[in-house]
């Protein structure tokens, strides 16, 4: 009777080390929206494409402070004069 010794599987092929991709900029078309302060602030976002992403809470706070200050700014200036309301019928 032949017995046959179980061949012992080949040594696993050594997988290589898995590392992970660097920053990378993400490409995304930021279109002006005419205000230069809010512009800036998105431009900022651009910041964020070449560091880690540990990196990226402190512009977007940035940008963030940066957008809701243009927004309350537009609640301090004052608007045009509202024109005097004509005056109705007298009863």
């Amino acid at each position: 009777m032949d017995h046959a010794v179980p061949e012992t599987p080949p040594a696993a092929e050594e997988e290589p080390a898995y590392e992970p991709a660097g920053p990378a900029p993400l490409n995304v078309p930021r279109t002006p929206t005419g205000d230069a302060e809010v512009d800036a602030a998105l431009d900022r976002l651009g910041d964020a494409d070449h560091l880690a992403t540990d990196g990226h809470l402190e512009v977007y706070e940035d940008v963030h402070r940066g957008l809701r200050d243009a927004l309350t700014a537009l609640d301090v200036r004052p608007g045009p004069p509202v024109p005097p309301t004509p005056p109705g019928p007298r009863s």
